[in-house]
């Protein structure tokens, strides 16, 4: 219980003073992570070759780890006592209004609560109320003086014991949150099962920031608007205790969106972790299949247990497969001049989704968002990482000391597979548009947040390019949506939709085209069969009638555009950096 002293003396700009002093820790957190990974990991791994070095890498991967920890536990801090001193202060306000009254009545308030009041005067007691005459049968009871202060004194206690109840449901709800943000003290442990458990006890305690107040279904620039006008103390917040939802927002600053992502894609990896270890615990007994008990054939259509649980097996191991190499890539910052990654988009559910820049976009003078193609799935996304990885460093020999930042958007549902007659296979879903107009609107949300957090599209030279089915899904977002594309590089592709490069609203002669011969490639062709090439007959970028610069490669399949050095990837830096001079073309 909460005594009305203790609420009369609740100091809130030390509370506030506190919280700051959380906050700040917590900032400095997250920049000692980045200076682990950024400044250590990776020039360990690159100098020290032994059984020792690998030792130092592992216990910076700790380090950085904890640090993480450190600054999403005390950003929770800072969030709990922010709430408590803003709550306390209405109770508190409440109490001295009331005390002040009190005092102006010349009336004398105990330290329980209760209230005395002076005892009037003969003269300040109203006259008795007269009652009408009685009835024969019937008794008058008479109303005598009524003193006028004590239904004054009644409402100053009445106040009183609301602002007491009040501070103390507050105080009992944060101390039950704040009690909980605790750690083992063992630094080889980060329970980020424990931290996602941290952010829902706090969310329930505080009532500072809500999730309701996140943008839903906004522009890129109406979120930039809602996060510019919030305070770094409530920006703090809302990371500390959404981060998927300040995470997913296009137009926020890289760094903003990277910080919120790496918590949940920390949290996502325990939870992860900890659902496969619990199902390998509980394996079934894969038992013969159910067989017709009148034709004595397997029962069609009816999966067994041991199915049902090796799928999901699966589907979590892929999971982490894709975790793991999103983490890679951070750690791979400075190997080989490698630029810091930022984790713009990460999401589990489903398929799963992530957004991995290589460099910071926000600052870059030249931008590439690449859109990959059929079986793109989360639990490969390494691959497409690796890609762009290896665009940047050759765009980066390109440009001439100029900034450059490389993302790869596995941000959309892909098709599972390639087109038809490549390596022999052939699923419907490759023929379908309906998973690149599925596309559209996330791409284009991802593109305009881009070029709204880089201050307008004219501040950074951006191509837009997707290999194979990826091609597809940018025809369709630039049929639905304005692009804001100075370049576009269809690579493989098996059509865009449109018959010509111009309908693709990149300025004329920004096109860009690079397919291997049939012999090495079938895509293409196969995306004419299935009439991705726009209607009446349809092109693909490949040919010459669609209007793209052709440009020579040296591909020898379907996958091998993006191999190191190979001139596929130096015409493709070219074009990225603004070098067209540089491109060898067909």
């Amino acid at each position: 219980m909460v005594s009305m002293e203790q609420l009369q003396n609740v100091d809130t700009a030390k509370l506030k003073a506190t919280a700051k002093g959380w906050g700040a820790v917590s900032r400095r957190s997250g920049e000692a992570t980045r200076r682990v990974d950024n400044g250590m990991v990776a020039q360990v791994r690159d100098t020290q070759k032994s059984e020792a070095g690998n030792a130092a890498v592992e216990s910076a991967g700790l380090l950085s780890r904890n640090f993480q920890y450190i600054r999403a536990e005390c950003g929770l801090i800072e969030t709990a006592i922010n709430g408590l001193a803003d709550e306390l202060a209405g109770p508190q306000r409440k109490l001295k209004q009331a005390l002040e009254h009190a005092k102006g009545l010349n009336f004398t308030v105990h330290p329980d609560g209760s209230v005395d009041y002076p005892r009037a005067s003969v003269a300040d007691v109203p006259a008795p109320v007269r009652q009408a005459p009685a009835r024969p049968g019937q008794f008058v009871i008479p109303v005598g003086p009524v003193n006028p202060l004590a239904a004054k004194a009644r409402e100053v206690a009445d106040t009183i014991a609301d602002a007491l109840k009040e501070a103390a449901e507050i105080d009992a709800r944060y101390a039950k949150a704040l009690l909980k943000l605790t750690t083992s003290g063992d630094i080889r442990k980060t329970d980020w099962l424990d931290v996602a458990q941290d952010m829902k006890d706090v969310r329930s305690a505080a009532r500072r920031v809500s999730e309701s107040d996140i943008p839903k279904g906004k522009s890129p620039r109406d979120n930039a608007a809602w996060w510019k006008n919030l305070s770094q103390t409530e920006r703090d917040e809302y990371k500390a205790l959404y981060p998927a939802g300040i995470g997913a927002l296009d137009g926020l600053p890289a760094i903003d969106r990277d910080d919120a992502n790496r918590v949940v894609l920390a949290e996502s990896r325990a939870s992860t972790m900890k659902e496969l270890e619990e199902l390998k615990r509980h394996e079934p007994k894969q038992g013969p299949p159910e067989l017709n008990q009148i034709t004595g054939l397997p029962v069609q259509g009816k999966e067994s247990e041991w199915s049902k649980w090796n799928r999901r097996k699966e589907a979590l191991e892929g999971r982490i497969k894709g975790i793991k190499s999103i983490q890679r890539r951070f750690d791979e910052t400075g190997t080989r001049g490698l630029p810091e990654a930022y984790l713009m988009a990460f999401d589990d559910r489903g398929l799963g989704r992530a957004v991995v820049a290589s460099g910071n976009p926000d600052t870059a003078q030249h931008t590439a968002v690449y859109v990959p193609g059929t079986s793109s799935r989360f639990s490969a996304v390494g691959k497409e990482v690796d890609r762009m990885s290896e665009l940047w460093r050759q765009s980066h020999t390109l440009a001439d000391g100029e900034s450059v930042s490389t993302i790869a958007w596995v941000g959309y549902d892909a098709p599972r597979s390639a087109m038809p007659f490549d390596k022999g296979d052939f699923f419907p879903e490759a023929m379908s548009k309906a998973y690149a107009r599925g596309a559209a609107d996330d791409l284009s949300g991802f593109l305009d947040g881009v070029q709204t957090a880089q201050g307008g599209p004219e501040k950074s030279h951006t191509t837009v390019m997707g290999h194979s089915y990826g091609s597809t899904a940018i025809g369709a977002t630039s049929l639905k949506h304005h692009l804001g594309a100075d370049d576009i590089i269809a690579v493989a592709s098996p059509g865009m939709l449109v018959r010509s490069a111009d309908e693709l609203g990149a300025p004329h002669g920004h096109v860009w085209s690079e397919a291997a011969s049939i012999g090495k490639d079938q895509v293409p062709a196969g995306g004419k069969l299935v009439d991705l090439g726009g209607p009446m007959g349809g092109l693909v970028p490949s040919d010459r009638e669609f209007g793209a610069n052709i440009m020579q490669t040296d591909a020898h399949d379907h996958g091998s555009y993006f191999d190191k050095d190979s001139l596929s990837l130096r015409n493709m830096a070219a074009v990225v950096t603004g070098n067209y001079e540089e491109v060898k073309r067909d």
